[in-house]
């Protein structure tokens, strides 16, 4: 009962989010600064991560196809697959999940410990869309982080295959343009628009209803992070039920 509480609450939390907006004049500000913090803050990490994971990816299954009857474009194709399909849209997610997720729990957090957020709602003011909405908008720009944690990743596996010796360049290209199917990363990008959403309300929703001092925020951050994580991994089984089953 008491997770079932805490999934209706949630709910109740994004609708009231879009109840009674902001001043545009306003929350043009808020989002613009979410957009700076939430998703260009996070490129770098991003970017690093996946050059190297798709390096990874590479050199494995290069090691796994010994058969010399097996053409060496393989390696590119299931570099691409894995890397598009699986590693940039989800990975990548789980990471944005530890870095954005922590930082919006601990931030609302803190204006609950601190009552901003009662001062807020005193003055009038919708605290639910004037804290998690710019949040939303912003992070909606997180697909066009995946998308170049796609390219950044393609290109890391390239360098381990050719700097490796796993595999020449022309052979890895090859197999990054056999038989691609456009739709996969467009099901890449439409997870990520939904892993953004997550991403943006159920740390606010840990951030915005705990209660306690400075220790509780602590441990607010640490279960939000746990259970965003949760959701964002039933979330890609549904999604890759629905769109490619």
């Amino acid at each position: 009962m008491k997770y079932l509480e805490a999934i209706g609450k949630y709910f109740i939390m994004v609708w009231e989010v879009f109840k009674k907006p902001t001043k545009w004049r306003i929350m043009k500000t808020l989002i613009l600064k979410e957009v700076d913090e939430l998703v260009f803050g996070a490129m770098g990490i991003i970017i690093f991560i996946s050059f190297f994971i798709g390096g990874v990816v590479t050199i494995q299954t290069a090691l796994n196809l010994t058969n010399p009857l097996l053409p060496k474009s393989l390696i590119g194709f299931a570099a691409r697959q894995s890397v598009i399909l699986e590693f940039a849209p989800t990975f990548t997610s789980i990471i944005m999940a530890g870095k954005v997720g922590s930082y919006i729990t601990s931030s609302i957090g803190t204006m609950r410990v601190t009552e901003q957020i009662d001062a807020l709602e005193v003055m009038g003011i919708n605290s639910l869309n004037y804290l998690v909405f710019p949040k939303i908008v912003a992070i909606m720009l997180y697909p066009f982080a995946v998308a170049i944690s796609m390219f950044v990743g393609i290109l890391g596996g390239w360098v381990a295959a050719v700097f490796g010796g796993f595999a020449p360049s022309g052979d890895f290209i090859q197999g990054l343009q056999m038989d691609f199917n456009s739709y996969h990363v467009t099901y890449a990008l439409i997870k990520s628009v939904v892993f953004a959403f997550v991403i943006a309300t159920v740390p606010s929703f840990h951030g915005y209803y705990m209660r306690g001092g400075a220790l509780e925020v602590g441990k607010a951050s640490t279960t939000s992070f746990v259970w965003t994580s949760v959701v964002i991994i039933i979330v890609n089984y549904i999604l890759t039920q629905l769109l490619l089953g």
